[in-house]
């Protein structure tokens, strides 16, 4: 075992993945495939509490669109000539004040680093764009009180905060280290009588019911996965790395667990929404059913 040549992680994840997404995605597979090699592009999500008005005109120079604005246009021509219409929620969703600039397909161009403003907040944040989708799906209304169950590093909670609709948001993540990221974030995008009405916390999220349950009109569960891209592009805190396989075969138990504790958080006729970085129908629909 000792002098056996040393598979790289990544090509385990890669080998994994052609084994179970081929036949669970069929022909798309391979165009799938391509995008989880390929370098990934970010969005750049507008800080809402930053004084940066001309943001929006720079990143329009560099051929960018806030692809959440655009989400309505796009459903129409999509719906044409069919009868199913957007729901609600999801109008309301893409209405609210969050907007992330992303540029076309096939455009390979890189934002600038963020800058501060004169109070030192960045301006934007970078991240991946589909990383938005599960707080648009939450729909946050005005004063509702959001737990964001597994916050760090801190991408999601800081999208749910540029809503302006948090009355309370509760940011909770197991990982001391990343909280402390989390904790960074708020403090280089928000401003402290907005950081004031967030707690952040390191719990167990398994646990949270015992904590304050049925207290939460929004519940975001987003869950440790395989995080596909991250396992089949880097060696370091690779999951599929052979010490950690039982740690991955535990995953969808984890996310089972997590999920539970979510529902049990939130008040009668609240809203949760599950969501991965994972193609796994294991970690996903699996763990839904």
């Amino acid at each position: 075992a000792a002098t056996a040549p040393r598979i790289p992680s990544t090509r385990l994840a890669l080998h994994h993945f052609d084994t179970s997404y081929s036949l669970h995605l069929g022909a798309l597979w391979p165009s799938v495939r391509a995008g989880l090699l390929c370098e990934q592009k970010y969005g750049a999500l507008l800080n809402n509490f930053a004084a940066a008005d001309h943001v929006p005109q720079e990143l329009e120079l560099l051929n960018a669109t806030d692809f959440v604005s655009e989400a309505p246009r796009k459903a129409q021509q999509w719906q044409q000539g069919a009868a199913a219409e957007m729901s609600p929620s999801l109008c309301a969703s893409i209405s609210s004040k969050i907007k992330c600039y992303t540029c076309p397909r096939g455009d390979i161009t890189s934002f600038r680093p963020a800058r501060p403003d004169a109070l030192g907040l960045l301006d934007y944040y970078l991240m991946d764009a589909a990383s938005l989708l599960p707080v648009l799906a939450l729909n946050v209304q005005p004063d509702d009180f959001v737990l964001d169950l597994c916050a760090a590093p801190g991408g999601k909670t800081l999208a749910l905060l540029q809503t302006g609709f948090c009355g309370h948001l509760a940011a909770n993540d197991v990982s001391v280290s990343r909280t402390k990221r989390l904790y960074q974030i708020l403090h280089n995008y928000v401003p402290r009588e907005v950081r004031d009405t967030v707690s952040v916390t390191s719990y167990d999220g398994r646990d949270w019911d015992q904590v304050k349950g049925g207290t939460f009109h929004k519940v975001l569960v987003d869950v440790p996965c395989t995080t596909d891209r991250h396992s089949a592009m880097e060696e370091d805190n690779n999951i599929f790395h052979k010490r950690r396989t039982k740690e991955r075969q535990m995953l969808p138990m984890l996310q089972l667990e997590l999920l539970m504790a979510g529902i049990l958080a939130a008040k009668p006729g609240g809203e949760v929404v599950y969501s991965t970085c994972s193609l796994s129908p294991l970690q996903n629909e699996c763990v839904v059913e």
